[in-house]
């Protein structure tokens, strides 16, 4: 097993069903996510396909998003309007893919989410002394033992290092030789409203809940290497409302944070300059929006008539541009205030990817080598088969890194050396009551 491994192992108190059951293949053993962003509903629907040589592959078999109602800041604001986007984008992508889905794993974008650094310690079951994937998974269950803040409840338990009788820097024990297994972790709060009213709004749907996901993480999933893990990367992904960011090293999370600021805001401020409505400040962003002022013409014009204005207004170019780069340059020194917080600051070796739909903004990447200093590119799923150009629309990250994650999870395909295929006989041991438990809990959600 890679040593990087467990080091991404993930337990989540949100399991709806034991993970005995997501071991199940379900109907035509497809994956499904579901991102819901301030702006769109987003979904993806991926499936395991065999190869010829008896290796496994995951194949992206349709994408479909809607605009999204409901939700205010990546914060559920209606759950009916919710109810209703989620039900029209099923509705696309089951018409896409030509059978049911029924089982999704959801994004969750929480703009209040906390971090905390815990330890877990164990004594070996094995009479031998032998650690084993149980072991670990105990041990880590035991780290997610926390006296949680008031209205805040467990999403993710992220291992960052074990230690075996004292030896400390150990990514991978399975196997050693010891008496005491202790393991440092990383563990990520949610809103427990946030997380309530998300999963009460897609049951209303029908739709059965594998598990919730940090959607930062999911993207983080679809988008990165190993080897960029490992040197030190950052994933930003600018959403709607509001940017979020994770920064990994040696295969670690570093820091997790969202920045309250978005690609509406920039909208926002086309509006105000130009004297425009907001839909056709939107329009003017995606179409002739770039973020970097040098090279483009003083003398350059666009006819907001147009783009749908009841007049001819003629407005420069440049000055749309000028509007655009000061909203994008405080976005790029938040970002980099945040770097500076964990001495990263111009550090990253992997430089930083951006995903997200806002990402597509021309320009994007030589602002951000401007301002932070480090390497910068857009975000692409890797290691995908598709029948689908949605796999190469950023927009789409969210919901395709949630397709790696279920799949990851099960065991079913490895991505880039770190699946979790291993971890999941002594995560299910470890999570199977605590499943069935709130299995049984999600009956009572009207």
């Amino acid at each position: 097993m890679n040593s990087k491994r467990i080091s991404l192992a993930v337990i989540s108190t949100r399991r709806e069903k034991s993970l005995s059951n997501i071991m199940k293949k379900p109907t035509h053993n497809l994956i499904t996510g579901l991102d819901i962003g301030t702006h769109f509903v987003r979904m993806a629907v991926g499936q395991i396909h065999e190869t010829g040589n008896g290796q496994v592959e995951l194949q992206l078999l349709g994408a479909a998003e809607v605009v999204s109602e409901g939700v205010n800041k990546g914060v559920v604001s209606s759950i009916e309007d919710v109810v209703s986007s989620v039900s029209a984008c099923l509705e696309r992508a089951e018409r896409m893919v030509g059978v049911p889905i029924d089982r999704v794993w959801v994004g969750v974008s929480d703009p209040n989410i906390i971090t905390q650094a815990n330890k877990g310690v164990i004594v070996v079951s094995k009479a031998n002394n032998e650690i084993t994937e149980e072991d670990a998974a105990r041990a880590i269950e035991t780290a997610r033992s926390i006296a949680t803040p008031l209205n805040y409840e467990v999403l993710h338990v992220l291992p960052r290092g074990f230690a075996v009788d004292g030896q400390l820097g150990i990514k991978d024990p399975v196997g050693m030789t010891g008496i005491r297994l202790e393991v440092d972790t990383n563990i990520i709060l949610g809103s427990t409203a946030q997380i309530k009213n998300l999963t009460k709004a897609i049951y209303r749907t029908g739709l059965e809940i594998d598990d919730l996901v940090l959607s930062i993480l999911a993207s983080a999933e679809a988008v990165l290497t190993a080897r960029q893990k490992d040197l030190g990367v950052a994933v930003v992904n600018l959403g709607g409302s509001t940017t979020s960011m994770v920064v990994f090293e040696e295969g670690d999370i570093l820091r997790i944070v969202t920045i309250p600021i978005g690609s509406e805001h920039i909208t926002n401020d086309i509006a105000i300059g130009l004297r425009t409505s907001v839909d056709i400040a939107e329009k003017v962003k995606l179409e002739y929006g770039d973020c970097v002022v040098d090279g483009i013409s003083k003398t350059e014009t666009i006819d907001l008539f147009n783009l749908g204005s009841a007049e001819h207004e003629m407005i420069k170019k440049r000055y749309v541009s000028e509007i655009i780069e000061a909203r994008v340059e405080e976005i790029m020194k938040k970002i980099d205030n945040e770097l500076i917080k964990i001495q990263r600051s111009g550090l990253l070796p992997a430089g930083v990817v951006f995903t997200g739909a806002g990402s597509k903004l021309s320009g994007i990447t030589e602002i951000a080598k401007k301002y932070l200093r480090l390497p910068a590119s857009l975000g692409y799923s890797l290691n995908f088969a598709s029948v689908t150009e949605k796999v190469n629309d950023i927009g789409f990250s969210t919901a395709i890194g949630l397709v790696r994650w279920g799949s990851n999870m099960a065991g079913s395909v490895r991505s880039g050396g770190r699946g979790e295929g291993r971890m999941m006989a002594g995560i299910k041991k470890a999570g199977a009551v605590q499943g069935m438990l709130r299995g049984w809990l999600k009956t009572l959600i009207p």
